[in-house]
């Protein structure tokens, strides 16, 4: 176990997860427990290196803590990161052995689905330990997949910023979604029945080409979507999607989507502002998803769930408008919002 102080930056806590014989190996890393239990869901993906795996679950649990902290919830930030086995494994095997890893913890880290891990992940965990949500949900009870939560969040969030950048709302506008899976794809969807025009990419183009399809959207590659002519551009996708080159190409007037982590280094947030691209704050916009594992998690019911989730749309419009009326980014002011609630203690 390596221990850490518990900075602005740096985590409280990382643990690396190893279990050769179920073929486990990577990270959970506690960045926060100020709010409470350290919630973030459990990414499984192939990465080339431990360090490589390591770097990622750093930046996604320091996100988690703004996350919560942003959507007034009364957790901790936290993520796992797993290597997937580059051969032949036993998923169920291997989850019931990070489930063991997390019980050890005693309740500081509740984790959740993430990018490449499923209900049924969840359920082996649960073998071993009660710190898990995303199960199958209960009627009445929040739970079950997050993803269709996650995108409300983000619907909500991209209705209110276009009224606060274009003045209008989303109905005739375009909007390039990079990132068609189970969030991106609902996301789609919702935008369609908005009557918004849509562009769509996804490193699976089969994918992409069928939702189009259904949809009556066009298809971009993976390398020219985030330069299309569009209003609205929605990354949907693994992080870092905003850098350098990537914000100096862009066409849209507003960035709003449902990826951790868009901002490839802080200083693109000054970038879009210097290009007058509105940028509506990734763990503001995103936090629907652990809205629901946080309700499952506490026993709330889906009404509460719903309330939380909408509530998302009127705080990014605050964020924005306190942004232009201080001559801030809006980053900026998202984070100074979320340390000041990680200060706060947490009502009972």
């Amino acid at each position: 176990m390596m221990v850490v102080a518990a900075t602005r930056s740096v985590p409280e806590e990382c643990i690396r997860l190893e279990d050769t014989k179920a073929g486990l190996d990577g990270f959970i890393v506690i960045h926060s427990t100020a709010r409470g239990p350290a919630a973030g869901g459990c990414r499984f993906w192939t990465y080339d290196a431990p360090e490589a795996a390591l770097a990622d679950a750093m930046r996604l649990a320091e996100g988690m803590s703004y996350k919560n902290a942003s959507a007034e919830l009364p957790l901790g930030g936290g993520k796992a990161v797993i290597r997937r086995p580059a051969g032949a494994f036993d998923r169920k095997a291997l989850f019931e052995a990070f489930g063991e890893a997390v019980d050890r913890l005693g309740g500081r880290y509740v984790t959740a689905e993430d990018v490449g891990t499923m209900i049924a992940d969840m359920e082996a965990i649960a073998l071993h330990t009660r710190h898990v949500a995303g199960r199958t949900a209960r009627p009445g009870f929040a739970g079950g997949d997050p993803s269709p939560w996650t995108a409300l969040g983000v619907f909500e969030a991209m209705k209110a910023a276009a009224r606060v950048r274009f003045g209008t709302s989303l109905a005739g506008s375009t909007v390039a979604v990079q990132g068609v899976g189970s969030v991106g794809g609902r996301l789609a969807r919702l935008l369609a029945d908005e009557g918004a025009r849509l562009v769509l990419a996804d490193i699976d183009t089969a994918r992409a080409e069928a939702l189009a399809a259904e949809l009556g959207g066009q298809v971009a590659s993976i390398a020219e979507i985030a330069g299309v002519d569009c209003d609205v551009f929605a990354p949907c996708a693994l992080g870092g999607a905003l850098d350098a080159a990537t914000v100096a190409g862009l066409k849209a007037g507003l960035v709003c989507g449902a990826a951790n982590n868009q901002l490839a280094t802080p200083e693109m947030a000054e970038a879009l502002t210097a290009r007058a691209i509105l940028y509506a704050p990734d763990y503001v916009v995103n936090a629907g998803g652990i809205i629901n594992v946080a309700a499952e998690y506490l026993g709330e019911s889906e009404d509460e769930v719903r309330g939380r989730v909408l509530a998302i749309g009127p705080r990014t419009a605050s964020i924005l408008e306190m942004a232009a009326a201080e001559g801030l980014t809006t980053s900026a002011v998202a984070d100074r919002e979320a340390e000041g609630k990680m200060r706060s203690p947490v009502a009972a």
